[in-house]
C-alpha cells in the first residue's frame, strides 16, 4: 500500500448470507485528510466502516489499514491494529456504570503500563480538550446527549490514534451540541495529525468539515469528490441526497401495486 494513503480499499465485496450489500468498492484515504462516506439509511456505509476496523472481513477484494491487509491478519493482529485506531460510537455508547473519568482511563488501563497517577494526568487533559475536565466525576446518566457525545470523543482519542472513525456523530443533536462536535472533529484531528473518517447522513455538517467525500448508494460507489464537487453534482442521486428533494431516484413510495387496484381488493384481502 502506498505509504501516503493510510487506507486503500480494492474491488471490495460484502454480503449478509445471499443479499448483497456492498459490491466492487475502491476508496483511496491519503493520511491526515478528513473524509466522509455518505448515503442514505441501509446504503453500505456502517459495513463498510466495520470492515475498515476489521470487525468484519471482505469476502472479496482487499482493505488495506496503514499498512496491514486485514483480510489478513489473525484476532491477535486485529486488536493490535484497533490499538492504532479511534472509534465514536453512533449515540457514544459509554459505559454506563462507569464515571465520566473512567470511561476515558478505561483504554488507558486496559493497554498500557502508565501509573495511575498518569493516567490521571491525561484523562483530564482529554477531558479538557473537549470542554469537560469539570464534568470528570458525573456518571454517563447525568450528562446530556451533546455532552455524552463529547465524552466519547475524549474516549476515542485516550491513546493518540492515527486514525478517527465516526459513525453518525451529529444525529440526535441540538445545532449547538452539533456545530460543538463538528468543532471538535476538525480541531483535533489538525492537533492529533491523525486521519478522520466521517460515516454520515448529515450533508452540511459533514460537508462543512471534511476534505473529500464518498458517497454509497445501495452497496455502490456512486459518486466521490471534494464537497464543492458534490454540492455541484448533476448526478440524481447524489442532487437529492444533498438538497434532500422529495422528487427523485429515491422513492418515498414503497414498492406496490397502484393505489386504485388496491382500493379494489375485498376488505381483508391479501396485499
Amino acid at each position: 500500500m502506498p505509504d501516503k494513503n493510510i487506507i486503500e480499499i480494492k474491488d471490495v465485496n460484502y454480503a449478509y448470507g445471499t443479499r448483497p450489500i456492498l459490491t466492487v468498492i475502491n476508496m483511496s484515504i491519503p493520511r491526515g485528510s478528513t473524509v466522509a462516506i455518505m448515503g442514505i439509511s441501509g446504503s453500505g456505509k456502517t459495513t463498510l466502516l466495520r470492515l475498515i476496523a476489521g470487525v468484519m472481513k471482505a469476502k472479496q477484494g482487499e482493505v488495506w489499514v496503514d499498512g496491514e491487509r486485514v483480510n489478513d491478519l489473525d484476532t491477535a493482529g486485529i486488536f493490535k491494529l484497533r490499538r492504532r485506531l479511534g472509534m465514536m460510537f453512533q449515540f457514544g455508547a459509554l459505559f454506563t456504570d462507569l464515571s465520566v473519568f473512567d470511561n476515558v482511563a478505561f483504554q488507558m488501563r486496559e493497554h498500557t503500563d502508565l501509573s495511575e497517577a498518569m493516567i490521571r494526568d491525561l484523562v483530564l487533559m482529554k477531558l479538557h480538550a473537549v470542554g469537560l475536565r469539570g464534568a470528570h466525576q458525573l456518571m454517563p446518566s447525568e450528562l446530556s446527549s451533546g455532552m455524552s457525545r463529547r465524552v466519547a470523543l475524549a474516549r476515542a482519542i485516550a491513546l493518540d490514534p492515527a486514525l478517527m472513525l465516526y459513525d453518525e456523530p451529529f444525529t440526535g443533536l441540538d445545532p449547538i451540541a452539533m456545530g460543538t462536535i463538528t468543532n471538535l472533529i476538525k480541531e483535533l484531528n489538525a492537533a492529533l495529525g491523525a486521519t478522520s473518517i466521517v460515516v454520515t447522513h448529515d450533508v452540511q455538517e459533514a460537508l462543512g468539515v471534511v476534505d473529500y467525500v464518498y458517497y454509497l448508494s445501495d452497496g455502490k460507489m456512486v459518486a466521490h469528490g471534494t464537497p464543492d464537487d458534490i454540492r455541484n453534482s448533476t448526478d440524481p442521486l447524489v442532487r437529492q441526497f444533498v438538497y434532500g428533494e422529495f422528487d427523485g431516484p429515491v422513492a418515498y413510495q414503497y414498492p406496490s401495486r397502484k393505489l386504485a387496484d388496491d382500493m379494489r381488493l375485498p376488505s381483508g384481502a391479501a396485499h
